[in-house]
C-alpha cells in the first residue's frame, strides 16, 4: 500500500508551532531564573520578580516579529514553489505523449545477393596409365608446378617392347610376301606375252588352213588361261599390300603405345594428387597416376533463386570472399548461365570465374559470392521490431500526418532479412510509423511525433 506524501505546507506550519512553543519555554526559564539570581547576589530573601508590562509587550512584539520573519522567509517561497510544481504537473498530465517515428522507405535500387559456392579449377584432368608395366621413375610430386609436355613419370613395359619387335617381324614377313607376289606377277606376265604371240601365230596359220582348228583352239585357250592367271597374281599383290599396310599400322600403334611409357603433362598446371610411386604396377586405362589442375583461373557454381534469376547476365561482376582472408575480396565475373531453372529447386545454375594470379585461392575452398542485381520496383522495408503481431494479423502503428493520431494498419509482409522485413501491401512510401510501439499503440490516440535520429 502506497502512503500519501505529506503536504509541504502542513510541515512548515507544524515547524512554526514548535518554534513558538520553544520560545515560550525559554522565556519561562528566564523568568524563573531572574529572582534566584538576585537572591544569590544579595544574600537576602526577596519577593518574587514579575516582569513589567512593558517588558512583556516588548517580548511579545519581538516574538511576533520573529514569526513574521519566519513566515516571510520560509512559508511564502515554499507556497510559490509548491504552486509551480503543481502547475508543471498539471501541464505534464495534459501534454501529449512524445514518440519517435520513422519514415517508410523503399529498398535500394540494387540488391546484394549473397550465395555460397565451392571453388573449382577451370581445367582439371586425371592422368591414367596407357601402358601396362611398372613405374620406373617419378619426377614430380603433389604441389609441383608443371608445364605442358613436361615428363612426369616413366613406365617400364617389357611386354610392349616384345610386341613391337613381333610387329616389326610381321611387317617384314608381309613385305617379303608382297615381293614374292610381285615376282610371280612378272613371271605370269611373261608367260601371258608368250601365250599371246603363240596364239596369234596359230590363228594366222589356221586362217590359211595350214594347221587344224583343234590345235589353234588349244593355243587360244592357253592364252586366255595366262590372262586369267595374271589377273589372279595382280589380286594377290593387292592382298599382300593390304597385309603390309595392316602390319605397318599395328607397328605404328605399338610404337605410339610405347611412347606412352613416358607420362607427360597435358597442360600447364599444378599436381594436386599422386597415387603411385616407383615400382608400382600400373594397368592401362585403370590406374590413376596424377591429377593436374590449372589454378591461374578458378570457377565456382552458384544457384540463384528465381526471384533474382532474370537480373543475372554474362559478364556481370561478382565479389568473392573466403574465411581464410578476412577483410579481403576477389573480383570475378559471370561466365555463363544455364538459361533454365531447376524444376526441383527453382534456381538458376550460374558459373562464375575469378582470376588467381597470385595463387591465394585453392580449388576446393568454400566461398561466399556476392552479386549486385538491379531492381525495377524495390520493395518497402521497415524494421522488424515495428510489427505488432495479434490474433487478427500483423499490424503496424501508423501516425496520421493531419491530426497526429495513431492508426493500427494491417499489412502483408514478404521476405524477412533479420533486422528488416519486406512489406508487400498495407503501407506506402513516406508513411510515418512507430518503431517498437509497445503499449502506446492504441487506435486514435493522439501523440507528439518526433523523427528518429539518423543511424539509430
Amino acid at each position: 500500500m502506497i502512503r500519501p506524501e505529506p503536504n509541504p505546507t502542513e510541515i512548515d506550519q507544524a515547524q512554526l508551532v514548535r518554534e513558538n512553543e520553544e520560545l515560550r519555554r525559554k522565556i519561562a526559564q528566564l523568568q524563573a531564573l531572574a529572582p534566584n539570581a538576585a537572591h544569590e547576589a544579595g544574600g537576602l530573601p526577596s519577593t518574587t520578580w514579575r516582569p513589567a508590562r512593558t517588558t512583556l509587550v516588548a517580548l511579545f512584539l519581538a516574538l511576533a516579529v520573529l514569526i513574521a520573519l519566519a513566515f516571510m522567509t520560509g512559508f511564502i517561497p515554499l507556497q510559490k514553489r509548491n504552486a509551480t510544481l503543481r502547475a508543471e504537473a498539471s501541464e505534464q498530465a495534459q501534454a501529449l505523449p512524445r514518440v519517435e517515428v520513422i519514415t517508410v522507405k523503399r529498398a535500394p535500387s540494387k540488391s546484394d545477393l549473397q550465395l555460397p559456392g565451392s571453388i573449382e579449377a577451370v581445367t582439371e584432368a586425371p592422368l591414367l596409365a596407357r601402358a601396362d608395366g611398372y613405374i620406373r621413375k617419378r619426377t614430380v610430386d603433389i604441389g609441383d608446378h608443371v608445364h605442358m609436355g613436361q615428363e612426369l613419370a616413366e613406365i617400364e613395359a617389357p611386354e610392349l617392347d616384345q610386341q613391337v619387335l613381333q610387329a616389326k617381324a610381321n611387317l617384314e614377313q608381309s613385305q617379303a610376301a608382297l615381293e614374292q607376289a610381285q615376282a610371280s606377277f612378272e613371271q605370269g606376265k611373261a608367260n601371258m606375252e608368250l601365250a599371246k604371240v603363240t596364239a596369234q601365230r596359230w590363228s594366222n596359220l589356221g586362217a590359211k588352213g595350214v594347221v587344224s582348228r583343234q590345235e589353234n583352239d588349244q593355243y587360244q585357250s592357253q592364252y586366255q588361261a595366262q590372262v586369267s592367271n595374271l589377273q589372279a597374281l595382280q589380286k594377290a599383290i593387292s592382298a599382300q599390300q593390304s597385309n603390309v599396310s595392316a602390319a605397318e599400322a599395328n607397328l605404328s600403334r605399338l610404337r605410339n603405345m610405347q611412347s606412352y611409357r613416358i607420362v607427360r603433362a597435358p597442360f600447364d598446371g599444378v599436381i594436386t594428387q599422386r597415387n603411385v610411386d616407383v615400382g608400382a604396377l600400373v594397368n592401362s586405362g585403370n590406374t590413376l597416376l596424377y591429377r593436374v589442375a590449372q589454378t591461374g583461373t578458378l570457377r565456382t557454381y552458384v544457384n540463384v533463386p528465381q526471384a533474382s534469376s532474370s537480373s543475372i547476365h554474362v559478364g556481370q561482376s561478382a565479389t568473392f570472399t573466403v574465411s581464410n582472408f578476412p577483410g579481403r575480396s576477389f573480383t570475378g565475373t559471370v561466365a555463363r548461365t544455364a538459361n533454365s531453372l531447376d524444376p526441383s529447386t527453382r534456381t538458376l545454375l550460374v558459373e562464375l570465374r575469378v582470376e588467381n594470379k597470385d595463387g591465394a585461392l585453392f580449388p576446393g575452398m568454400y566461398c561466399q559470392v556476392q552479386l549486385s542485381t538491379p531492381r525495377d520496383n524495390p520493395p518497402l522495408l521497415i524494421p522488424t521490431d515495428s510489427l505488432i503481431v495479434r490474433t487478427g494479423g500483423t499490424l503496424v502503428a501508423v501516425v496520421r500526418p493531419n491530426d497526429h493520431t495513431i492508426h493500427l494498419q494491417p499489412l502483408v509482409v514478404g521476405r524477412d532479412f533479420g533486422d528488416r522485413i519486406e512489406v508487400l501491401s498495407g503501407l506506402q512510401e513516406g508513411d510515418s510509423i512507430i518503431p517498437n510501439p509497445a503499449d502506446i499503440a492504441q487506435e486514435n490516440r493522439k501523440v507528439d511525433p518526433v523523427a528518429r535520429p539518423v543511424g539509430q
